[in-house]
């Protein structure tokens, strides 16, 4: 059965940021330190849920199936599988110890100045090898969290130089899903597309090196006694096995064993026993992030099927028509990639459904398919690394117990890549990509 695009298909999404949002700013307001935390945003989204379940019935569609098929998409349970064995190594590191031995090691004679960036440039290079944010961030902030506490740094900034690099690297890796969708949608070469984004990521990159440097400059690492220089070596493993490309899931499945059997030679009583709580109580960490995704899976499938994705695609289309020049196409094309991500909560889901219409917008504008795929890639990354309902910011949200939202205003890589792309659109005369050889 057809469905014609819809606005109304949208209102379910808008209830749920109402309430969730609406009721943190209303409690923080009140001095709630926990404002974010009154209402739980599974919970707030379920009369989201329930209207486009009605919606969908409206319109003939099977509402609750649509719901479950969202629920077990392939890729939502796969994040959440990450979610649950990114949770159990976090939580077994730290209880053995590791994280202080991290801290022991090298980080305490790192100056202060060059801990944020440091952890942004690690961060970016492990996303740039293997093309995930999400396998960067489960394998980084772990170590990060051992930094923040150590340095007196704010969880949040940490953690949000930390999501910034995963978002860096993989919106130009070449092997990053988002990529592959932008650059197969729009019809340009891999190359040409990574030299199109790397005059804009670049600089914003460096600007977030010099914010991050100056406002991590005042926080020492102070230096903590007595952890076995050993402990490090999970994390190791975890990185040296992310660098070379190994699927996430055996990364952090290999990383919990690792270190469960290092805490058993190198620290006090620790054993099976422990190792299996130590999971369980990882496992229990990643609970509400884990049915959110779910939920939110479900109302994306719901979304998409009543026609609210098309509608919204149909109105930036329409935009575009009705104003000609190649910054007006640029510009429907970064307002359909961030809005489409919005919806989504997803940046591969976000290219692949508008890339068709973006691909339309180019050409009708002049854009070369290079900068299209650039300009869909970046302003996917920009809205999904600021999201505090996307998976990034829920994942980093989760292991390092901080409100989703102050992570989304740490995030400063997406904010400078906004700005320096938004700043290339509409300068006139800006700096291109030299042309690929013929």
């Amino acid at each position: 059965m057809t469905v014609r695009p819809s606005a109304l298909a949208l209102t379910p999404l808008l209830l749920f940021l109402a309430l969730f949002f609406g009721a943190g700013l209303y409690f923080t307001a009140q001095g709630e330190a926990m404002g974010f935390y009154q209402l739980r945003a599974p919970v707030a989204i379920l009369p989201a849920i329930a209207l486009a379940v009605w919606l969908a019935h409206r319109k003939g569609l099977p509402g609750g199936d649509l719901l479950l098929r969202g629920m077990g998409d392939p890729d939502i349970v796969l994040m959440c599988l990450i979610y649950l064995l990114a949770g159990a190594f976090a939580y077994v590191s730290s209880a053995i110890g590791a994280v202080d031995a991290v801290v022991a090691l090298g980080l305490s004679n790192v100056p202060a100045a060059l801990i944020l960036p440091g952890l942004f440039v690690v961060s970016a290079l492990i996303s740039l090898a293997i093309g995930s944010s999400m396998g960067t961030i489960a394998a980084v902030v772990p170590i990060a969290l051992g930094v923040a506490d150590a340095s007196g740094l704010d969880r949040a900034l940490v953690v949000g130089a930390v999501i910034g690099g995963a978002m860096f690297g993989d919106n130009l890796s070449v092997i990053s899903d988002t990529t592959i969708a932008a650059t197969r949608t729009q019809g340009a070469q891999m190359r040409d597309k990574f030299r199109e984004n790397l005059w804009i990521a670049l600089p914003a990159a460096l600007a977030t090196l010099v914010v991050l440097g100056l406002l991590g400059s005042a926080s020492p690492v102070e230096p903590v006694q007595g952890a076995s220089p050993w402990l490090v070596l999970p994390y190791v493993l975890v990185l040296v096995l992310a660098i070379s490309g190994v699927d996430v899931r055996v990364v952090l499945g290999l990383g919990i064993v690792v270190a469960g059997v290092f805490g058993a030679l190198f620290a006090d009583a620790y054993g099976p026993v422990a190792l299996a709580g130590d999971v369980w109580s990882g496992f229990e960490g990643m609970f509400e992030i884990l049915l959110l995704s779910l939920l939110i899976g479900g109302l994306g499938a719901l979304t998409k099927a009543m026609g609210g994705l098309d509608w919204l695609a149909a109105a930036i289309a329409r935009f575009a028509r009705g104003h000609r020049g190649r910054r007006a196409g640029e510009i429907s094309i970064a307002g359909l990639s961030a809005a489409t991500d919005v919806v989504t909560a997803n940046n591969t889901v976000a290219i692949l459904v508008s890339g068709s219409v973006v691909r339309d917008i180019a050409g009708k504008h002049g854009i070369s398919p290079r900068r299209a795929a650039s300009l869909l890639d970046i302003f996917a990354c920009v809205a999904q690394g600021v999201l505090p309902y996307g998976a990034q910011i829920l994942l980093a949200a989760s292991l390092a117990s901080v409100s989703p939202l102050a992570l989304a205003g740490s995030v400063h890589y997406c904010w400078l890549l906004a700005i320096v792309a938004i700043g290339f659109i509409v300068w006139p005369g800006r700096s291109r990509a030299p042309a690929a050889p013929t």
